[in-house]
Formats: structure tokens, C-alpha cells, sequence
């Protein structure tokens, strides 16, 4: 168990100094993130979060993917749904590990099956559709500036350095062919938009990296955001859209992720796109890049944890697909490009 790992009596004394809140103790792991812990943790004044970097893989990296989550749903509070913030600590000697302490959200993250109290689940779906498209145009309308984050990232070639970066480290760490990540790569570099205005963007922003109310089908709020930073919105909406709804391969890459909305019945992802293009004044004319984008980058990106796999450092479930989840990524990458999403 994770609370193993942690000297609860050492966080206790440093929650009740800072907090002023007593009796902390850990009820249980919380499940959803792959690169970071998270804990419900139980205290005499309620229940609160601890999210921290995994303890088998500390680096100044994970580290600073947390820092980076408390600064930005700090700034964004009171301008989007997110956690409140409630202390962020970096001295390791507390848990062995610097952590972050957010207020505990009554929701749940849905990915493959909807809460009870969803009584149609078309329309439960659909209207959780709209509303994330609607908070995700909140968030592409903050001006950085304005919530203290216009050093938050370095917004210039955004789209051309991911594309390279990712290019250059699978050619440099391969284990099978692949030629469709050399040939869309290509296709993307010769294919990118003028970014119109730069933006806060989430960076993972997705059905299952929110809470929404187990009472009915309403966004309760947006978590996990180590990997924020200034970029296009287009690539927060492209990533979005490209888990949303029916999916062009048969079975899906990632089939469980977002899995509630390939029901008959569900909003499309042109119509979510031209709700945030209304709600943004941002043009959507360049979505078949955005979509291939996201899908290249994904398999680019899962493909290292498939390198894993092959070279018997890693097998799970998760890696073991990436056998099959990383092909089909490429072929809904080169479907996007041609339109046809």
C-alpha cells in the first residue's frame, strides 16, 4: 500500500502546524493518473487530497509537475471549476517527497460506466459533453496575464518543437517498425496552422481527468493539471475530441477511456467543436491537423512504455496493449488527416 510509504505521524504534525487541522490519517489510495500519487486522507475537519510524485520515480521533472498544479489551479480559482488549493509543501524530510494538499471533490471520474442516479445515459452524456466543452472555452479565454501565469511556458513553435521532440527521441529508441510515425510527423511539419493567440492549456484535458456529481450528469471539476502550460487551445480541443465518441479503429486504441460516450445517440465531435469555437471566436478550420496531432503524439509518447515492455522492464496490462494501442493510433492519426474523424 502506498500508505506505507508515507510517515503519517510526520504528516499529521505538519498538516495540524499548517492547516491548523488535527487527527489527519490516510483512508485510502485514489485510483485515475498515471505519473502521479493521489490519497484521500481523513482528518477531524473533513477530507482532503494528497497529491505527490510516485516514490520509485522522484526527479526534479515529477517534482515540478506538482508544483506546476498547485500554482495553476491556484491561479485559476474563482475563473474555472478546480480544486481548491490548500498548501503546498516542498520540504522532502515531511513524507520523504514534496506534496501538495487539495480539498476533496464529491465526484467521480467517469471513464467506462456512468453513476446510477444517470437516469438516460445519452443525455447524461451529452450534456457532461457540453459542459466540458464549455469549461475548456473558460479556460482558453483566461488571459495568462491577468491569473499571474504569462511565464507559465514558452507558447512560440509550440507545435513544430513537440513534433520534432517526439520525432527525434523514437528514432532514437525504437523496437519495431513503425513507418507511419516517420511519415505523419512529416505530413504535421508540413501542415501546421498560424496559432492565432496563445493560451493557458491543460494539456491532458479529458472526460476521465475530471469529477463530475454522482447526483446527476454536471462537471464538479478539472484535476490533473502537471502537464498545463502556454500553447494553441487547438490542442487541448483536438485531444479532447480525439477520445470522444465513435473511433475509427476496431477495437479503439485506449477502448476504457471515455468509454461512456460510443453510444448511439451521442453528440459529435464537430458539433462539440463548433460549441467552442462560438464560445472562443477561435476557427476550427484546421481540426483535421489538431486531431492527427493528438493522436500522433499519443502513440509517439505510449510507444516508450511499450519499449519497456519488449525490453522486460515493465509488464502490466497497460503495456501489453501498447502492442496493438499504438498502431492504431497512427492508423486514427492518418484517418484525422485525411478528414475523416
Amino acid at each position: 500500500m502506498i500508505s506505507e510509504k508515507i510517515d503519517e505521524q510526520s504528516l499529521r504534525r505538519w498538516i495540524e502546524n499548517s492547516l491548523s487541522r488535527s487527527g489527519t490519517f490516510v483512508r485510502r489510495p485514489l485510483s485515475g493518473g498515471n505519473a502521479n500519487l493521489s490519497l484521500l486522507l481523513g482528518s477531524d475537519d473533513g477530507d482532503l487530497v494528497l497529491r505527490t510524485p510516485p516514490a520509485d520515480s522522484i526527479s526534479p521533472n515529477s517534482q515540478r509537475g506538482i508544483e506546476r498544479e498547485a500554482r495553476v489551479m491556484s491561479a485559476l480559482a474563482g475563473h474555472m471549476k478546480v480544486p481548491q488549493v490548500l498548501a503546498w509543501c516542498d520540504a522532502a524530510e515531511v513524507i520523504g517527497r514534496p506534496f501538495l494538499l487539495v480539498e476533496h471533490i464529491d465526484g467521480v471520474a467517469i471513464t467506462d460506466e456512468l453513476p446510477e442516479a444517470y437516469a438516460d445515459p445519452v443525455d447524461s452524456v451529452n450534456q457532461l459533453g457540453l459542459h466540458l466543452t464549455d469549461e475548456l472555452a473558460t479556460l482558453h479565454g483566461i488571459e495568462p496575464a491577468e491569473v499571474g501565469l504569462a511565464d507559465l511556458g514558452n507558447a512560440n513553435d509550440f507545435l513544430s518543437r513537440n513534433i520534432d521532440r517526439w520525432q527525434k527521441i523514437r528514432s532514437q529508441q525504437s523496437v519495431r517498425e513503425l513507418p507511419l510515425l516517420d511519415e505523419l510527423a512529416d505530413w504535421l511539419r508540413n501542415h501546421i496552422p498560424q496559432v492565432s493567440r496563445a493560451a493557458i492549456v491543460h494539456g491532458d484535458f479529458h472526460l476521465d481527468n475530471t469529477l463530475c456529481r454522482t447526483s446527476g450528469p454536471e462537471l464538479a471539476a478539472v484535476i490533473d493539471w502537471e502537464l498545463s502550460t502556454l500553447g494553441d487551445p487547438l490542442t487541448d480541443l483536438g485531444l479532447f475530441l480525439m477520445f470522444w465518441g465513435p473511433r475509427r479503429a476496431d477495437p479503439p486504441a485506449f477502448q476504457q477511456v471515455q468509454a461512456v460516450t460510443r453510444i448511439r445517440g451521442i453528440v459529435t465531435r464537430r458539433a462539440l467543436a463548433e460549441r467552442w469555437s462560438e464560445r472562443t471566436q477561435l476557427a476550427i478550420d484546421q481540426l483535421d491537423f489538431y486531431l492527427c496531432f493528438a493522436f500522433w503524439r499519443l502513440a509517439s509518447i505510449v510507444e516508450g512504455a511499450w519499449i519497456l515492455q519488449r525490453q522486460g522492464k515493465v509488464d502490466t496490462a497497460y503495456s501489453r496493449g501498447l502492442e496493438y494501442d499504438v498502431p492504431a493510433l497512427l492508423l486514427e492519426a492518418r484517418d484525422a488527416a485525411n478528414g475523416d474523424w
